[in-house]
């Protein structure tokens, strides 16, 4: 061997394993002692320079020595194509394969799998058939990546399947795990267990991970466990994401106990550091306990937080109602540290402005959607946005998102159908459930939930009827506790309080506080005591430090005038320490929120509240406004008529309203929210001063909207 044969060979050994260690500083020490020996770069050494910039992220240095090779071949061209797609810049990988002479079958599964990770599937597709029509050899990477980018498309995917097994690609473990991971996301959790039990011998441990994550989304927590079990006992590497699906179990399970003992496991094995099991911790507790104090220090025990962790914090601030303002500050954290939103930190945060019933805030994360180029057509996003303006009392926005929409799925119907069920407007919500059904858009059982409720609110009762037989005889689906306390609902609501009760006693479900309480309501609005009495015991049995059956019991004894009854009732509630949970009410306005509560005087406006109201109650009185001061709750011997009426004055849903027409312009539109029912009085009241001012009030309490204009409630006083 010559002495320049023995140098080229140490240089090649010596860029090898620059490349294999990722050395990027020695590496460009070689390649600028190459560049001085004037000798012209051949193309082998010229592709290990650009897979040592692309592996070390240096793109712009690989493009560079990507241009100066004389002649580059495939390789070339698919290692610079690889670098592109791990950077998200799909347009330049396409453009250079578009560039390659002859590409070969690396090329074509590089760019079929980058455009299956942004769920491209028509750009995959068109690779596939090109692909075919050039007569190359798939392999079960092809048909992998294909599978992984069909999204939604069933029917597409069963064809790949069929064909996976005709051409033998089924024996490939890759391909197999594509189809269950497909399956198992969407829906198909029998076609998920036959392909996991036929793969034999081969499963690895994707493959235990989808099964067990299949079995966690369709709530099989049970089988979940087992199949962990099983897994740890064949002695199968465990990693972060088998043990976030099982933390997925836990939860799904309600498994608290189970989930706080497994959570000490994994601080033992230094796993709870992790990201990915973070975010299954933090759901877990968001979901299973209630509180957010313990999802916090799961978060802050993890050094390097990922965008899926904020956006799982996020979520869990979301769904419980009272951090609603914590999950917008922990949205501004994240992009404070650098951090640019995806769709699913929008999805969350948007749900966050929607408990919040903030107009202000929801329109400036819509600006910041639009800003931060999440596409338009996004399906998940603007279903949030559906969702969040009809919450916000803003049907009509809600109504030219959803029109605008490209394309729908169920979520997006029911977001829109439960918009108008919250708002009294049943024939908007029934019509919409009726072209669903005519689109063949598939209604879930979140779907019934709202369509049953939109028959409730309007005494709708044989519709109600209908569909919810409608829902095991046409689609299948076993009716939930949840369609049943809507019935109950809709049946009491009706005045049908015997065939409610009997509903009750013959569900097949263990009656909840929830149907309890539909039960109680609705024998208070139609003045049955022995009813309302036998509710409210069944309702203390199940949450005796539940405020509800003491304080509606209680007004129904104070407005028949029993009120020995309503006295122990009083007694029994501060003998258990059961307190009443105060009622307020607040508006926002110049994005910000202003809060009252009954009588209250703290407000830096509350003389000009006050004369506001003492002028508008004269308007009202001489347009036949009558006070009812039953809904004062008082004894007749305890306070005088007229200081019943002036407690009825100050409810803190009157003091909101006065305060927003007060701070308005003539003409505008306001919306006040409540944490409890609205009263009966204020109810009525507002009949009259929106026809009064010529305003439109919307109230929006703890059961739904309440829309007055020109003298009538969207109600139509069936509430």
């Amino acid at each position: 061997m010559t002495q320049l044969q023995w140098s080229l060979q140490t240089f090649r050994n010596l860029l090898k394993t620059c490349v294999a260690q990722r050395h990027l500083s020695k590496g460009k020490c070689l390649h600028a002692l190459y560049l001085q020996s004037l000798v012209p770069i051949s193309t082998y050494l010229s592709n290990h320079f650009i897979l040592l910039y692309s592996k070390c992220g240096c793109l712009t240095a690989a493009h560079h020595v990507f241009n100066q090779t004389q002649y580059p071949n495939v390789f070339s061209f698919n290692v610079l194509i690889s670098a592109y797609t791990k950077e998200s810049r799909l347009n330049i990988a396409h453009q250079l394969f578009d560039q390659i002479p002859q590409p070969d079958s690396v090329s074509y599964n590089t760019l079929i799998s980058a455009y299956a990770v942004f769920g491209e599937t028509e750009q995959a597709l068109l690779l596939f058939n090109d692909m075919r029509k050039k007569g190359f050899e798939m392999d079960g990477y092809t048909l992998s990546g294909i599978i992984s980018s069909s999204c939604n498309k069933v029917r597409l995917v069963k064809q790949l399947h069929c064909f996976a097994v005709c051409g033998g690609f089924d024996s490939y473990t890759s391909v197999n795990n594509s189809l269950l991971t497909y399956y198992s996301k969407n829906g198909f959790l029998d076609e998920a267990k036959i392909i996991f039990s036929e793969m034999g011998d081969v499963r690895d441990e994707v493959s235990w991970n989808s099964m067990i994550v299949a079995y966690g989304q369709h709530r099989k927590g049970l089988e979940a466990l087992s199949l962990y079990q099983e897994m740890v006992r064949m002695g199968l590497d465990v990693d972060m994401y088998t043990l976030a699906s099982v933390l997925t179990a836990f939860t799904c399970l309600e498994d608290i106990v189970g989930g706080v003992q497994f959570h000490a496991k994994l601080i033992k094995s230094g796993f709870h550091q992790n990201s990915h099991v973070g975010s299954g911790l933090i759901d877990l507790y968001a979901k299973c306990s209630g509180g957010m104090r313990d999802c916090r220090k799961v978060f802050e025990e993890i050094p390097w937080p990922d965008l899926v962790l904020w956006n799982t914090m996020i979520s869990g601030y979301s769904q419980n109602e009272e951090f609603s303002g914590e999950a917008l500050d922990c949205f501004r954290k994240m992009q404070q540290v650098g951090y640019r939103p995806d769709d699913c930190s929008f999805v969350c945060v948007i749900s966050a402005c929607s408990n919040l019933s903030s107009p202000s805030r929801g329109k400036q994360i819509h600006a910041l959607t639009i800003k931060t180029e999440i596409p338009s057509n996004h399906i998940s996003v603007n279903n949030s946005l559906v969702a969040m303006y009809s919450k916000s009392g803003n049907l009509k926005d809600s109504r030219r998102i959803f029109d605008r929409m490209p394309e729908y799925n169920t979520v997006s119907l029911n977001s829109m159908i439960a918009g108008y069920a919250q708002h009294g407007i049943e024939m908007e919500s029934l019509r919409l459930f009726e072209w669903m059904l005519e689109t063949n858009i598939p209604p879930s059982n979140i779907t019934f939930i709202s369509v049953l409720s939109a028959c409730a609110h309007t005494g709708k009762v044989v519709e109600g009827q209908k569909y919810f037989s409608m829902m095991k005889e046409r689609f299948g689906i076993e009716p939930e506790a949840e369609h049943y306390t809507c019935m109950i609902d809709l049946l009491g609501r009706a005045g049908k309080l015997a065939e409610a009760e009997r509903l009750i006693e013959t569900m097949p479900f263990i009656p909840s506080s929830i149907t309890w309480s539909s039960l109680l309501g609705a024998s208070r609005k139609h003045g049955n005591m022995e009813l309302a009495v036998k509710a409210a015991n069944q309702l203390l049995q199940l949450e005796p430090s539940n405020a509800t059956p003491y304080v509606m019991l209680a007004n129904m004894y104070s407005s028949a005038g029993k009120w020995e009854e309503v006295a122990a009732i009083r007694k029994l509630m501060r003998d258990r320490g059961v307190k009443k949970k105060p009622g307020c009410s607040w508006i926002e306005l110049n994005k910000r929120t202003h809060v009252f509560v009954a009588e209250d005087s703290s407000h830096p406006l509350v003389k000009e509240i006050h004369e506001y109201l003492a002028e508008i109650m004269r308007k009202m009185r001489q347009a036949g406004y009558v006070p009812d001061v039953r809904c004062a709750l008082v004894k007749d011997d305890e306070i005088e008529h007229g200081e019943k009426e002036m407690r009825l004055v100050y409810h803190s849903e009157k003091l909101a309203v006065a305060f927003g027409l007060l701070s308005t312009k003539d003409g505008e539109p306001i919306l006040v929210v409540k944490n409890l029912r609205i009263c009966g009085d204020c109810h009525n009241a507002f009949k009259f001063i929106s026809a009064i001012t010529e305003r439109e009030i919307t109230v929006r309490d703890a059961h739904r909207f309440h829309c007055f204009k020109d003298g009538q409630c969207s109600c139509v006083d069936y509430w």
